[in-house]
């Protein structure tokens, strides 16, 4: 785990599992949150949200208190923060006469990134009353707190001092964008003859890119029924994940679902760090708190005898499931309390083999690479995969968390696990793999509203690594999926050999029009550079639109360093695409590279030692 790593501290519940519903109803779960009625009785997704209105967030800002009796300017500190109040430190110099409980202040500040979700890092400043006022004695010092309550909540605030007139204008910009596309395109139709291939591929990337924005801001989450509740196993693999597998398994056990329908597996691919230990520790802790959750029976930890990678520790899990859905979760991913009711939903429909969650990144506020992340995520999920969606058609079910028929999994687990490409074994795309499997028979769907929350690459190296591998599996796993993909539905059909054609062609299109066309022809490739600039805000503002968000504008430099930076690992995947090793992990086709590495250094060093000795002797 890095020290630098940005990440939003919730206030802990005095409870851990403090979402799990009570089959004895000895306590609600909204004690704390104002709310009505038991867990179970109503929406969990109202639930949740509400949840958040009162959930506060450890923070460590300053705060400007301007107190209306005093005509007076304090500062202090803030302690924590939520969508609704605030608790401050103030100095211990303050007249505490004029914090009485239930006079007015107001409080100025500005919100830093990573103290609060995304959305709400900005400036403040509104009215508040104090509700609360207390003090802690350290040894000689003694520290004062006030609580206030805010007039109105922060989104509100925000919605209507900022994002109402951003999200006006961001509908305004994706309309104009999309007009303007449209008629660039009917240009490339005019001079189609001077350059079949590369209008043919305008019109082409156009298309693509318009229906997938088109029909994902189209899609709809499949509702809640309360009444369908089907029996789940989560599995978890791991393997050298010591910083983040407690926190995974707590928010695998602590959902919003029946007790006797939910159990957890984690299966340890033979980790050589503390995970093992990590893992029975957060064992103890939640079945101290959860013996009347049976926990005991719910949350199982198994160890793979040797490494054998991430294929082998899902199957061995799946295996030893007990219930008819798994769902498959990354050790560094953390769901939402309500993911698991929400992510089972589209199981209702018979033909359905499997559904991927929503996946939003933990670390967003690290640094400009993880922000730049932060944007592509969402729109990968809430625009393509949604759209995908729309035709029962979602051609990755990713890894951080998917639900699948376990019948399903284990018919094609020896194919699964057996997987080779040209020779070598299929190690990492495990993901794409199990979702090529499932759709030949079967449908696949996303839920939006099942939400989990991952540790992305902060570092440029590792980050380089993981889209190299993921660029093979995806080279690898559509050319699997064009043996069957003409058999889904048309248009799905035309949309997916798109998609195959667009990203693979793109290296020699920008070739073409940003080196040929100006040193050939002398032409300044301006077409080639609007039609760019208008994909990128196309994404800025429907992240904009949908997350209300200061991080949109990293939506505009992702395309850039796509263009310029990972979209040159294409030309590098076309060629070693057969290659298993994962770079970001040591696997055993990983370990057994490096071995080869150091033995050929081993031996040139060797032969240089002779070599060098020959000339002595001679």
């Amino acid at each position: 785990m890095s020290t630098r790593e940005i990440i939003t501290k919730p206030r802990k519940d005095r409870r851990i599992l403090s979402n799990i519903p009570d089959p004895e109803r000895l306590r609600r779960i909204p004690d704390r949150r104002g709310l009505n009625g038991p867990a179970g009785d109503v929406d969990p997704n109202k639930v949740y949200k509400s949840r958040l209105e009162g959930q506060r967030y450890v923070a460590n800002f300053p705060v400007t208190l301007l107190i209306p009796s005093m005509k007076k300017i304090e500062k202090s500190l803030c302690v924590d923060i939520s969508n609704t109040g605030i608790l401050l430190e103030v100095p211990d110099n303050i007249d505490e006469s004029k914090l009485s409980i239930g006079n007015s202040v107001k409080v100025k500040c500005t919100i830093p990134e990573g103290a609060m979700p995304e959305g709400f890092e900005s400036r403040i400043s509104m009215n508040a009353k104090v509700v609360r006022k207390f003090s802690n004695e350290h040894g000689d010092n003694t520290s004062f707190f006030i609580a206030l309550q805010f007039e109105q909540s922060i989104e509100r605030y925000l919605k209507g001092r900022r994002w109402g007139f951003s999200i006006f204008a961001a509908s305004l910009f994706l309309f104009f964008i999309t007009l303007l596309v449209i008629l660039m395109r009917a240009e490339s139709v005019i001079y189609f003859k001077f350059n079949k291939f590369l209008y043919f591929y305008s019109i082409l990337a156009a298309v693509f890119l318009l229906s997938r924005y088109i029909f994902g801001l189209l899609y709809r989450n499949v509702p809640i029924n309360l009444n369908y509740e089907p029996s789940v196993s989560i599995i978890v693999p791991v393997f050298n994940e010591e910083s983040w597998i407690q926190r995974t398994i707590l928010s695998c056990i602590d959902q919003t679902y029946p007790i006797d329908k939910l159990e957890v597996i984690i299966v340890d691919d033979c980790s050589t760090d503390k995970t093992a230990m990590k893992v029975t520790e957060i064992m103890e802790i939640i079945h101290r708190e959860g013996e009347r959750f049976n926990t005991k029976e719910r949350l199982r930890f198994h160890i793979l005898p040797e490494n054998g990678g991430k294929r082998e520790a899902l199957v061995a899990g799946v295996e030893m499931a007990r219930h008819d859905l798994v769902v498959f979760v990354d050790s560094d991913s953390f769901l939402e309390p309500n993911a698991i009711r929400n992510i089972v939903q589209p199981f209702q429909d018979p033909k359905m083999g499997g559904v991927a969650g929503r996946t939003e990144v933990e670390n967003k506020f690290t640094n400009a690479l993880t922000k730049l992340q932060t944007v592509r995520y969402y729109i990968a999920f809430r625009i393509m995969k949604a759209a995908e969606s729309t035709f029962d058609c979602v051609t990755c079910l990713s890894g951080p968390l998917s639900c699948y028929r376990k019948s399903l999994v284990l018919e094609n687990a020896d194919a699964w696990l057996k997987q080779r490409f040209l020779g070598h074994p299929a190690t990492f795309g495990d993901d794409r793999s199990m979702t090529n499997f499932i759709l030949k028979t079967h449908r696949t769907s996303y839920q939006d509203q099942a939400v989990c929350s991952t540790i992305v690459p902060s570092s440029l190296k590792t980050f380089l690594n993981q889209q190299m591998r993921w660029k093979r599996s995806w080279l690898r796993e559509s050319l699997r999926a064009l043996s069957f993909m003409w058999k889904k539905e048309p248009f799905m059909m035309v949309f997916f050999i798109v998609g195959l054609i667009v990203p693979i062609a793109a290296p020699i299109v920008v070739m073409y029009n940003l080196l040929y066309v100006p040193l050939m022809h002398g032409i300044f490739p301006a077409t080639f550079l609007l039609g760019l600039l208008l994909m990128a805000l196309m994404m800025s503002f429907a992240h904009l639109f949908f997350r209300k968000s200061k991080l949109w504008f990293f939506g505009f430099v992702f395309v850039l360093f796509y263009e310029f930076v990972l979209l040159w690992q294409m030309p590098v995947a076309w060629i070693t695409f057969w290659k298993s090793t994962w770079g970001t992990r040591d696997t055993p086709q990983d370990v057994l590279v490096k071995e080869k590495k150091l033995e050929k250094k081993r031996v040139r060093a060797i032969k240089k030692k002779q070599n060098a000795d020959l000339k002595k002797g001679g």
